[in-house]
Order: structure tokens, then sequence, then C-alpha cells
């Protein structure tokens, strides 16, 4: 299946959102842009949710029913293994496997040895067009990926294979971004050649950047090796594909890559200048604007949301702890339930929203929200009524958040409301509220 040149995740934990979700790709069409949508959701999300894949592709038919969208769209069975791909295999066309704890096992020693016989072609110098530093391949740099990633892509094989075996088309992603560290030039090119010794047609490939990618929030690292690192696995692709005969629609996919607006501009000059395609998943930014629609709208939505915080701040650990690795919340900077219970709507929505340059904006409330969609779900119907009273305010937000925020700068190259706000220090704006 082809995924098309452009495309991007659509998280939407209640799946009521489609609709709006798909009206900014629309926008983007009539700026002369296709963007393919892939609506993800995890097996983490589905559970806590009480949601299953079939409510996940209903809610992306009806939506694309209703939008009269007339382009490709996926389900993304996102961040499956072995364990728990089988309840997406029916309803998904699109795969990501997740092998970050099959990273650093131990793999045979004849698996191994094939892997260094059929890379041994490789040793000496590999010069790539838009990699600084040739690469300088031995013996023991090959082991050394072998060590690090073998084992792992052995296991995307295993998964692939074993979807293969169930569905005759969908589109396989891997992702190694949650790595102990990002993958060198040379890494990279190695993992895409035991990748196609596997035998994988691999459509995207999520590696892991320098700097967090934090949920909800900007970039926090060094833009200008972002850049670099970003521009180099553009030129790694490229020749890993036209080396292992991997297929040519093969792009990057950005994880965790909504609200990145300070490398959005870096990334839409690095994917124009190489005439290359990019996936870029967002998830949760879309159950943000749920939330912001709600206060914005006052009196029962607003006491919702208010509610919701409180719980939230009452039940961090629980929260926080499955997602510890992609926040970093200041505990002292968010501020306490009964200052929250005093907010107007606009006071709410200007901690929330992620507008870097406003005083109000405040991170750490921000991405404790972001954690607390269990809070929602354990809200019922009472939650989801006000989805649908709230449909207006709701819908405006989603659609201009996915277009505005994040289409325009990354794939129309066009500013975003002056959301792009990087320091002269090249590091990624922090914000201290």
């Amino acid at each position: 299946m082809n995924l098309g040149k452009y495309s991007i995740g659509l998280g939407d934990r209640f799946g009521l959102e489609g609709i709006a979700q798909l009206r900014a790709l629309q926008k983007a069409e009539t700026r002369g842009t296709r963007i393919t949508p892939v609506w993800n959701k995890s097996n983490r999300e589905h559970t806590i949710i009480g949601t299953t894949p079939s409510d996940t592709r209903r809610a992306a038919d009806e939506a694309v029913w209703a939008c009269r969208w007339d382009g490709p769209y996926f389900v993304d069975a996102d961040h499956i293994g072995l364990n728990t791909v089988d309840r997406f295999i029916s309803a998904s066309d699109f795969f990501t496997v997740d092998v970050a704890e099959s990273i650093g096992k131990s793999v045979t020693s004849s698996s191994t040895s094939a892997f260094l016989a059929a890379m041994s072609r490789f040793k000496g110098t590999i010069r790539i067009p838009g990699v600084a530093t040739p690469l300088k391949v031995d013996n023991d740099l090959l082991m050394d990926v072998a060590q690090k990633y073998l084992f792992a892509v052995e296991e995307a094989g295993r998964v692939y294979r074993y979807i293969a075996e169930r569905k005759k088309t969908f589109v396989p992603e891997i992702s190694v971004d949650e790595a102990s560290t990002p993958q060198t030039p040379a890494e990279l090119f190695f993992i895409l050649g035991a990748i196609s010794l596997e035998g994988i047609p691999i459509q995207t490939i999520a590696p892991k950047f320098t700097g967090d990618f934090l949920k909800g929030v900007d970039y926090v690292g060094t833009v200008e090796m972002f850049k670099q690192e970003f521009e180099e696995d553009l030129a790694v692709i490229a020749f890993a594909v036209d080396t292992f005969k991997l297929p040519t629609s093969l792009k990057l996919s950005v994880h965790t890559g909504s609200d990145k607006f300070s490398l959005y501009p870096i990334m839409h000059k690095a994917i124009k200048r190489a005439n290359t395609g990019l996936h870029l998943k967002t998830a949760g930014t879309t159950w943000l604007e749920e939330v912001i629609g709600l206060a914005s709208s006052g009196g029962d939505g607003l006491r919702l949301v208010k509610q919701l915080y409180a719980a939230a701040f009452k039940r961090y650990d629980e929260l926080c702890r499955p997602y510890s690795t992609v926040i970093h919340i200041d505990r002292d900077r968010l501020p306490a339930p009964e200052e929250v219970e005093s907010w107007t709507a606009s006071e709410y929505v200007g901690a929330l929203r992620h507008k870097p340059s406003s005083v109000r904006f405040n991170r750490n409330f921000r991405q404790l929200i972001h954690v607390s969609f269990k809070i929602a779900a354990e809200m019922g119907d009472r939650y989801m009524n006000l989805l649908n009273d709230c449909r207006d305010e709701i819908e405006s937000n989603v659609t201009t958040n996915i277009f505005a925020r994040h289409i325009q700068p990354l794939f129309l190259g066009t500013a975003a409301d002056g959301e792009n706000e990087v320091t002269t220090s090249g590091h990624a704006r922090k914000e201290t509220m």
C-alpha cells in the first residue's frame, strides 16, 4: 500500500474529531498539498479508554464519508508487538512495529555471522551525499550494530511476517525512537540493511533524535543538532533505498511530533530540498483541543475541565508513570486546584493552549492534562455528552490546531501565527511558567 509523500498521524482519543481533523487536511489540499491521514491509537490508549481498534476504524470511515475525502487514509496499530498485534489485524492497515524492548538483546551467532557476511562489502569508507563525515566501516562497527539492533530487526521481521500471513496489504513502520541514544548515520544505514535482509517492505522508519520530544510541548534541545541529524537521516534513507533495494516510498517518521514548533521550519526546508516525504505522528494534541474547547465554552464545560485537573493533580503519580520518559513536569510550577477553580474560561485556555509567547501558558499544566485522558474516560457519558454539546467550539479548535500550527509550518512552509520561537542561542524555547 502506498502511503503517499506526506502523511500525518492523527490521534483521536475519543473518536469524535475525525471530521474536524480531515477539514484541516482539506484546507491543505486547497493550497495544493495532499497529506494522507493516519488515525493512530495504541493498545494502551484503547485499554485506558475502553475502546477497540474497530472503534477507531469505524470513526475513520465515518469521517471520510462525511467529508467526502477521496484520497487514501489509514488506521494505525500504534506501537504493537507480537503480544498485542492480534486485536488490530482486522481493523488496521498501518502497523507501527515497536522494537524498543528488543534493542540490545542478544542475537544468535548464526544471525550475527550472516549479517556480518552480508555487510562485509561495505568495509572501508562510504561517502553518502548529504552526510558531512564519511562512514568508516570495519568489523567492530558492524558487530556493534549487530549487538544493539539485530535482534530488534529480527523481531520486527517476525511481527511483519505474522501480520502478512493474515493480511494481504498494509503499511509497515519500524520504530527505533525509544533507543537509549540517537542512531548515528552508520547505525541507521546498517539498520536499514538488516531490515532489507529480513525482507520487510518498510514504508516509514522512526529513528531517535538528540533532545527531548515531550508530549504536547515544543522540542527541548539544541535545534542545530536536530537539524544536522534530521538532514543526515534523510540522506541515509535515500542512499539506503538505492543500496538495499528498499521501497522507493520509504520515508522518515517523527514520533511525538506534535507541537514541535521550533523544528517545523527546519524540517520543511529539509524535505523540500531533498524532495522527499515525511510522516508526522501527532497523537494527543487533539485531546488537548477538546479540553480547550470545553473550557472556552464556559458553563458545564469549564466546570468539568476544572474537576478533571483537580483529579489529575491528586492522581499525579498514577497518570504520569506510564509516560515518564516523554514528560518533564516541574510539580512546583503546577497551579493548585484551588487556584484553577477560580480561573475564568480565558485563564484556563491561556494556561493550556500551546502558545509559547503567551505569559499565561504553562507547559507543566499542559503536560499533566495531556496524560489525564483516563479521567475523562472515567467520566463516561458526562464527558461524551459535553463533547457533543460543545461541538462547534471544539471542532474549530481541532481544525485550527492541526492546520495552522502543524500543517502550515511543516508541510506548506508558512508561518503559524508566531508559534515558531527559537532563541538566538539555537536552543528551542523553554517555557518556565
